[in-house]
Parts: structure tokens; sequence; C-alpha cells
């Protein structure tokens, strides 16, 4: 809870690594009908996949700062040479990231997929599949960052390493979206993030550890 706490106070004072997420999010879910075309009907089948797309790059875009100002600074070493759980430290690390990026985004949400002509029902299983989905973003993102936080201008490396990772999650999470659309079950989709998010919980914290350790 301490380091949670620390990472979120931190990043909210440096208001720009707060705002550049959230800000990316909503210009490209903006910028998508200017692409497409502004007819409610048309934007409507998109919707899913638009907003995905724009989630998991809003937050991709998050990763880099994960462990930079505490490298830099000195703080991460201090961390490991303290003794405390770097299990733990992974984990308070992957939950703040969400809280201040994943949380924002599925609030964003709302207003957007209702701009762009979802239905409640098919509102409500966006947000559950963003809720399931970043969170898995955020953990796996995590030990990427972890595994990279030695190296200059490691942001599109993180990406490039994650995006195999990510993958997976969006095709879901759209598709979690696009059936609950036409009228088609979202169980199978939703069970599978579900499932996705409890093995990463399992494993990404010994990946995160194993990497700041070394």
């Amino acid at each position: 809870f301490i380091l949670v706490r620390r990472d979120v106070l931190k990043t909210w004072r440096e208001s720009a690594d707060l705002l550049y997420p959230i800000m990316f999010f909503v210009l490209v879910t903006i910028l998508f009908p200017f692409a497409l075309s502004p007819e409610t009907l048309v934007l409507r089948s998109f919707a899913g996949g638009l907003l995905w797309i724009a989630a998991l790059l809003a937050m991709s875009v998050s990763l880099e700062n994960l462990f930079k100002t505490d490298y830099s600074s000195g703080a991460l070493e201090a961390i490991v040479l303290s003794g405390v759980s770097l299990l733990l430290v992974g984990l308070a690390k992957a939950i703040a990231n969400w809280v201040l990026s994943g949380l924002p985004i599925i609030i964003l949400a709302i207003p957007l997929a209702l701009s762009l002509g979802i239905d409640t029902f098919s509102l409500s299983i966006l947000l559950l599949s963003l809720t399931l989905g970043s969170a898995t973003i955020s953990l796996i993102g995590t030990s990427i960052g972890a595994l990279s936080v030695g190296l200059r201008s490691a942001g599109m490396l993180i990406i490039v390493l994650a995006l195999p990772f990510f993958i997976p999650i969006l095709i879901f999470g759209a598709v979690a979206t696009s059936n609950s659309q036409t009228g088609l079950i979202p169980e199978a989709e939703l069970y599978f993030l579900a499932g996705l998010l409890v093995l990463t919980v399992t494993l990404t914290p010994w990946a995160t550890a194993s990497a700041i350790r070394t």
C-alpha cells in the first residue's frame, strides 16, 4: 500500500506523466471518425475495436516511466538493498500504473463510447473487458519495463517487446464488445481475459522481481 501510494503521489505531482496517456487515448478516439465516417451506424460497428486500440496504445506509452525515475534517482537501488519483497514491489508498480492510466481510460471510455453510438449493454461489456484487459496490460508492461530499465530511450523497445503479449488481449477484448453488439454471447472472450489476468497475477510479479534484482 505504501509503495502504491508513493507512486500515485509522485506521478500526480508530475502532471505531464499523468495526462499524457489520457490525452493520447482521447485524441486517438476523436480522430478515428475523421478517417472513417461520421455516421453513427458506421462508427458503432467499429467502436469496440477503436476504443480498444486507443486504450492499448495509451497504456503502452505510459510504461516507459514505470521505473525510469526511480532508477535514475537511485531509489530503485535503495528499495532492492532495503530487503523489501521485490514481488510486492513489482505488484505495487503494476497496481499504481493501472490506477494512473488504466482506471482513467476506463472512466473516459464511458462518454466516448456513448458518443460513438454504443448501447448500454455493449458498454457494460466494453467496460468489463477493459477492466480485465488493462489490469493484464499493466502487469505484463511492468515486467517488461523492469527488464529494460537500464536502457536509454527504451520506450519504443518496451512497446515492441510487449506487443506480442498485448495482441491477444486486444483481439478478445474487441471481439467481446463486437459480439455483444450483434447479439452473440461474449462470455467466452471474457472468461479468456479473466483467465489471462489470473495467469499474469501469478507469474509476472516473479518476472518483475527477477528483472529488478538483476
